[in-house]
């Protein structure tokens, strides 16, 4: 389960999507997960799902590979329907004890089940397109307006893109930790729901402590290099965009308008 976690790591192709600046990619998947939220009715999600499935065909990541990264919100996805099943006034059409499926409960679970899908591939699609350092120039180019008002612009892209960066390599160390543990007895898999949790605290230690050396190791790293943040430091490759990057800002553009006119004619 967890090779199949796919958020944070990058898959290296050549397509339109990954020559595109990381900035458009960042405000792209903003506008995208914007537009989820505005839409609230089936046209909306329909438009919402052909945008995402050209945007997967044009970046040439293989829908299994991304399909795969699902198996990882399907425990976040059964409560969210469960709770918008039984927990949504309106006309029931299922009666069963004390529980009650509602016309607009049933409406309610499909809608965040799509959402939650859609909201995780389009954030899905922007990470495995984008390298750590690209999304780190993105961000401090995006959020530079910022500096006026001295805001640490640099010291936060830096952190968010670590923090992107580390995700596969603390599943990778979870992963080698279970098969150490389960080489020696252990069992992650027999029992009931409870168990399983329990079965898993002992991960958390030598996790954590791989977790620590492996900041520290990149902290010294860093000094040793006399790395300094900060405005005038400058770049190998400087984001300039492109003319196929104004045509992306104009697709989006259109995408949003065309959400948010169907999100208030069909409500």
């Amino acid at each position: 389960m967890l090779r199949d976690i796919t958020l944070g790591q990058y898959y290296q192709t050549d397509s339109v999507i990954h020559r595109l600046d990381p900035r458009v990619k960042l405000v792209t998947t903003v506008c995208y997960i914007v537009s989820l939220f505005v839409v609230d009715n089936f046209v909306g999600y329909i438009l919402a799902g052909l945008f995402l499935a050209l945007v997967v065909k044009l970046s040439k990541v293989p829908v299994k590979f991304m399909v795969r990264g699902m198996k990882s919100i399907l425990f976040l996805l059964l409560i969210a329907l469960i709770f918008n099943l039984f927990l949504t006034p309106g006309e029931v059409v299922v009666s069963v004890w004390k529980l009650q499926i509602t016309r607009e409960g049933i409406r309610q679970a499909v809608f965040m089940a799509v959402r939650l899908v859609f909201l995780l591939m389009g954030s899905s699609v922007m990470t495995l397109t984008t390298t750590p350092n690209q999304l780190t120039d993105g961000m401090e180019k995006l959020l530079g307006p910022l500096r006026v008002v001295k805001v640490p612009v640099h010291e936060i892209a830096m952190m968010m893109s670590i923090a992107l960066r580390f995700i596969p390599i603390l599943l990778e160390e979870t992963d080698k930790i279970m098969k150490a543990q389960m080489a020696r007895g252990a069992d992650f898999e027999s029992g009931n729901l409870i168990k399983k949790v329990k079965s898993l605290v002992p991960l958390l230690v030598p996790l954590f402590i791989s977790a620590f050396r492996r900041a520290n190791d990149l902290a010294m790293a860093m000094e040793s290099r006399c790395y300094r943040g900060g405005g005038n430091r400058t770049k190998m490759k400087p984001l300039i965009y492109q003319k196929r990057d104004r045509l992306a800002y104009g697709a989006v553009f259109c995408y949003l308008v065309l959400c948010i006119a169907f999100g208030k004619i069909l409500l």
